[in-house]
């Protein structure tokens, strides 16, 4: 039970602290250190160092001997990876959603994208959370884990470039994003595969076409 108990303490921390770094409440360049984070979630430096050692794993972090992690910026060479990554798989994913798709699936990606569309308006950085959540929930409905694990990671990238990039929260709000996500959800809903996988491609150029537009309006890559 305490094993247990430890492992669930980890896994808790472990997805506060991702959460923090993916969506910019720690930056990047913040030193993280291990007491500090103790004191702060009332835990002994056991779990922490495990966090913060999954996390480093995932590419969230770099160790700096005798200093602590340091929170990983975001290069363009990493979104150029992540896109061409994503483009290879993510339609793959979407054709495999379509053949395996069942009334309870489509409930829920139905289900995200009205609450992406609700929130567009009101607030952006909520309805882009919604945008990365039916991307993720497509990832799995394709039903093969080793892709869905390589996209998380994926994502995970995507949400850290967004941030370091607000004009694609606002993107991620705009009519079209939610359009190009209802046409790859009526394709599911019709068993079209071909379709599918065409609407999820179109869509990743879509994306790729709005975060190159960034790249030169933000100068954050010097």
């Amino acid at each position: 039970m305490g094993d247990q108990m430890a492992t669930s303490l980890t896994e808790k921390l472990t997805a506060e602290l991702r959460e923090r770094i993916l969506y910019g409440v720690i930056a990047p360049g913040t030193m993280v250190v291990e007491p500090r984070l103790a004191e702060e979630f009332k835990v002994s430096k056991t779990p922490v160092r495990e966090s913060l050692r999954q996390l480093t794993s995932e590419g969230l972090l770099q160790i700096l001997p005798k200093k602590g992690y340091l929170v990983r910026g975001v290069t363009l060479n990493d979104v150029y990876e992540t896109l061409d990554m994503r483009m290879l798989l993510e339609p793959f994913t979407a054709a495999g959603a379509a053949r395996h798709a069942t009334a309870p699936f489509i409930a829920a990606l139905r289900s995200q994208l009205d609450e992406q569309s609700r929130l567009a308006a009101e607030d952006p950085i909520g309805s882009m959370r919604c945008a990365q959540q039916f991307h993720r929930q497509l990832a799995e409905g394709g039903r093969n884990s080793r892709i869905a694990a390589a996209l998380e990671r994926c994502f995970h990238d995507t949400a850290r470039a967004h941030y370091v990039l607000p004009g694609m929260q606002a993107y991620m709000s705009t009519s079209r994003e939610i359009q190009e996500h209802e046409a790859i959800v009526q394709a599911i809903e019709a068993g079209e595969a071909k379709a599918a996988q065409q609407a999820m491609a179109e869509h990743l150029k879509s994306i790729r076409n709005a975060m190159l537009n960034q790249f030169e309006t933000d100068d954050i890559w010097s």
